[in-house]
C-alpha cells in the first residue's frame, strides 16, 4: 500500500493511502456516466425549445454539441478548482487531488494537470495515463508528474466509532478533564497518530502530535508518562467523560 504524508489542519503529519489505478478508472466511469446524462438532458430540453422541424433539429444539434464539448473539455478543471481537488466521480469514490508537498493543490497545478489530459488521454487513447499511473510509485499520470500532484483516498481509516471502543471502569478517574475541548474528529486524528506510530515507529510524529495536544489543552504529561501513554490517556479520558455526558 503506497502512502503519502500530508499535514493536517492541526499541523500533525499523517500518512494517507494513495488512490489506486482502479479508483481512478471508476471515478472516470462515473464522470462519463454523468456526461451521458447531461447530453441526454440537453438533447430533450433544447429539442423541445426549438420544435420539431428539420432545420430546428439541426440547429439544436449544433447547440448541443457546442455545450457538451465545453463541459467535457473544462469539466475536470472547473470541478477540481471549486470542489477542492475533486470531480463528481472522485468525490463519489472519496479520492482527491493533492500536492506532493502535502498541501492542497494550487490553481496552477490544477491547470497543468488539465493541460496534460490531452497527452494522458486524448493523444494516446487513454493508454498514456494508464501506463503512467501503473508504473509510477505514487500512482501519477503524466499530468500529475508535471504538476507535482497525486490522488489520495480521503475516506478516513479512523472514525469516532473506531476510537470509542473502550469500556471504561465505572470507578475510573480522568486524568485530563480538559479533553472536553477536543472534537470527535480531533480524537480520531489522535487515534490515527497512534496507529501510524505502531506501524512505523515514527517517534517524531508522536512527539509532534503530543506537543500539539498539550498546547491546545494547556496541560503537561504526568511523571513517568511517555508520549504514547499520554495520547492513550487522552483517548481514555475523552471516552469516559463523553460517555458520562451521554448517559
Amino acid at each position: 500500500m503506497q502512502t503519502v504524508r500530508i499535514s493536517t489542519a492541526q499541523n500533525i503529519d499523517i500518512d494517507y493511502e494513495i488512490a489506486s489505478l482502479g479508483d481512478r478508472i471508476l471515478a472516470r466511469l462515473i464522470d462519463g456516466g454523468l456526461f451521458v446524462g447531461i447530453y441526454l438532458l440537453f438533447f430533450f430540453v433544447i429539442v423541445g425549445i426549438f420544435g420539431g422541424g428539420t432545420n430546428d433539429y439541426s440547429t439544436a444539434l449544433v447547440v448541443i454539441i457546442c455545450l457538451f464539448a465545453f463541459i467535457v473539455i473544462f469539466y475536470d478543471l472547473i470541478c477540481e478548482i471549486f470542489l477542492n481537488g475533486q470531480s463528481i466521480g472522485k468525490r463519489a469514490l472519496k479520492i482527491k487531488v493533492i500536492s506532493l508537498d502535502g498541501g492542497q493543490a494550487t490553481i496552477g497545478q490544477y491547470v497543468l494537470r488539465w493541460l496534460f489530459r490531452m497527452v494522458d488521454f486524448t493523444l494516446t487513447g487513454q493508454i498514456g495515463g494508464l501506463i503512467a499511473v501503473a508504473a509510477t510509485e505514487k500512482k501519477q499520470r503524466i499530468g500529475d508528474l508535471v504538476a507535482g500532484t497525486t490522488l489520495i483516498r480521503t475516506h478516513p481509516r479512523t472514525s469516532i466509532k473506531n476510537v470509542a471502543f473502550l469500556q471504561n471502569d465505572i470507578n475510573y478517574i480522568p486524568v485530563y478533564r480538559e479533553v472536553v475541548q477536543l472534537t470527535d474528529d480531533e480524537l480520531a486524528l489522535i487515534h490515527e497518530v497512534l496507529l501510524n506510530f505502531r506501524k512505523s515507529g515514527n517517534h517524531v510524529l508522536l512527539y509532534n502530535a503530543t506537543g500539539k495536544i498539550k498546547n491546545v489543552l494547556g496541560v503537561t504529561s504526568k511523571p513517568k508518562m511517555n508520549d504514547e501513554q499520554f495520547l492513550k490517556t487522552i483517548i481514555k479520558d475523552y471516552n469516559y467523560i463523553t460517555s458520562q455526558v451521554d448517559t
